[in-house]
Parts: C-alpha cells; sequence; structure tokens
C-alpha cells in the first residue's frame, strides 16, 4: 500500500484504480484469514429466521446463499464467502476513506491518530478482560492488534507533531493508504472488523455524502479542498459550477438562483453549517467531532450491543 500510495502521489491514479488496485492488495490478507465466518443474529430478527425450532419463510430463503445454524435457534448464521467478500470491500473502504476525508493541515495524521487509540483502547479492554469472558484464542488476536496499534499511534504522534498547522510535513496519498490498510489488517486478522466500523463514523459519513461526486452523478472536480481567502484568514466551502437551473437539491435556500455548488465533502459541510473558520480550527473541530464518534463507537461495543445480542 506504501507503493500504491506513492506511486498515486506522483502518477495521480483515477479513481477507478484506486478502487481496484486495493482489491487485489488485500486478496494475501484475506488469504490468511483462518476465522469464523459466521455472524450472531440482533435477538429482534431471529424469530424472522426460525420460530419454535422451525425454519420461517425468510430462513428457507436465506438458505439458499448461507448457512443458518438450526441449534442455535436462528441466532448464527454462517456467510462463508459473502463474509470474504465484505472483509475485502472493507480494506478498501479503509485505504480510501482516510484519503478522500484529507485536505488540511494535520487532519489525515489527526484521524488516524484517533482511530488508532480508539482501536488500542478496544484491544487492552478486551484483552484484561476476566479469563473466563474470552477465550485464550481472541486474546491472542487482540494482542497483535495492540502491538501493531502501539508503533502506529506512537509513529503517527510524532508525524502529527510535523504535519499539525501550520505544516512542515505534508503525508500525501503514501500515508492514507498505509494507514487504512493498517487499520484494515488489524480489524480483520484480529477479528473485529464489525467493531472497527464503528470507529469509522465521519469516514463513512464522509464517503456517503461524496458518493455523487465521486459515482459522476454530480460533477467531481479533482481537488475538493476548501478554498482560504488570503485576506480574512478562514476557510470557506469551495465550489463546482453548474447552470442556475441544475442541481437545485443540492443549493441552500438563499442560492437557488445560484451558478455555485459546494463540493459534497464533510468538510465543506461543516464549513456550510458552521460557517467560515481558520484551518487550525476546522482541524480541531473535525477532530473532536472524531473523537466523539470514536467514544460512541465504544459505548455501543460494550453497552448498547448487548441488547441487541445477549439474551
Amino acid at each position: 500500500m506504501l507503493f500504491l500510495g506513492f506511486t498515486d502521489d506522483v502518477l495521480d491514479w483515477p479513481w477507478r484504480y484506486k478502487l481496484f488496485l486495493p482489491s487485489v492488495a488485500s486478496l494475501p490478507l484475506l488469504c490468511c484469514y483462518k476465522g469464523s465466518t459466521s455472524i450472531l443474529v440482533p435477538i429482534q430478527l431471529r424469530s424472522f429466521l426460525m420460530h419454535e425450532g422451525e425454519i420461517a419463510m425468510l430462513g428457507k430463503l436465506l438458505s439458499c446463499i448461507v448457512t443458518i445454524d438450526h441449534h442455535s435457534d436462528g441466532a448464527i448464521i454462517d456467510l462463508g464467502m459473502i463474509y470474504l467478500l465484505y472483509m475485502g470491500m472493507l480494506a478498501v473502504f479503509c485505504t480510501n476513506a482516510i484519503n478522500i476525508y484529507a485536505g488540511i493541515n494535520g487532519l489525515e495524521a489527526g484521524q488516524s491518530y484517533v482511530i488508532g487509540c480508539a482501536v488500542l483502547i478496544h484491544n487492552l479492554w478486551e484483552i484484561f478482560q476476566e479469563p473466563d469472558n474470552r477465550s485464550t484464542f481472541m486474546k491472542e488476536n487482540h494482542l497483535f492488534s495492540a502491538m501493531l496499534m502501539f508503533s502506529f499511534v506512537g509513529v503517527t504522534l510524532g508525524l502529527l507533531r510535523h504535519n499539525w498547522y501550520p505544516a512542515t510535513v505534508f503525508v500525501g496519498d503514501t500515508f492514507c493508504y498505509f494507514a487504512g490498510m493498517t487499520f484494515a489488517v488489524v480489524g480483520i486478522l484480529g477479528h473485529f472488523s464489525k467493531t472497527l466500523l464503528l470507529f469509522f463514523i465521519p469516514q463513512t459519513i464522509n464517503f456517503i455524502w461524496s458518493c455523487p461526486q465521486l459515482f459522476k452523478f454530480v460533477p467531481c472536480p479533482r481537488h475538493r479542498l476548501p478554498r482560504f481567502d488570503a485576506a480574512t484568514g478562514l476557510m470557506y466551502p469551495s465550489t463546482f459550477t453548474c447552470k442556475k437551473e441544475e442541481y437545485q437539491w443540492l443549493k441552500g435556500y438563499n442560492n437557488r438562483a445560484g451558478t455555485e455548488v459546494a463540493n459534497m465533502t464533510v468538510i465543506n459541510l461543516t464549513l456550510q453549517l458552521f460557517g467560515p473558520m481558520t484551518e487550525r480550527s476546522l482541524c480541531l473541530f473535525l477532530l473532536a467531532f472524531q473523537a466523539i464518534c470514536c467514544g460512541f463507537g465504544l459505548f455501543f461495543r460494550y453497552k448498547v450491543s448487548h441488547f441487541f445480542f445477549e439474551e
């Protein structure tokens, strides 16, 4: 992934290659995966799969593509190859999610540092659970992840010092792909790929909001970075040009007749909702949002999820 990021910085790969190449790069990772491909079904949905020991209509339909564990009364589904496909897509998402949620000093390294700390807290919590609550196998997986995360967090913190505003080091795609694949590796081989997504809430929102531009439903400039006004020292949303009658659903109520529409990223959306900011303030705001989302992810994993998966 370092090589892919480096070549992207040099050759400026089109987006279609950025989706395809990480998919190929993730194949050795999936070959190393030796864990289960089963998932727990939320308690509220189990009756739709099996009821009183008999498989329900929905369960019969799903049985064509997945395996339902009859002995668990519909609580466990083995996804098989579908689960491997999900993990491959997770690797592609992680490598690109940080890359498209970037562009201001400190944000790439900062969000990676916050996510790395959240993953490390999750690993340590699992490792130091009582022996009866976690198997030795799971503890070894989290120990593997923690060893990588300690190194990653330490290195990223040193990088953040130089990448912070005003930056003297610019990380580029090389670090973004490296960071994303590092998270994918620990999430997949550490067997907490679903929990990992809880720490990527801002990146998920940014990807969903960016989809119309990424898939060319809306014009997508090569660079969607916020616009810097040297006179005020503030950042403003960057825009793309359109006709007056185009993209009315994207224009604000006061800009229906305008010919400029803000680029669809969370960074620009933040500036639209909360007004212009300095680059440093904008980065702090986004990193605070990242930390809140990671805190929510940990809270959901250890407090809320029990209402869905445990009797």
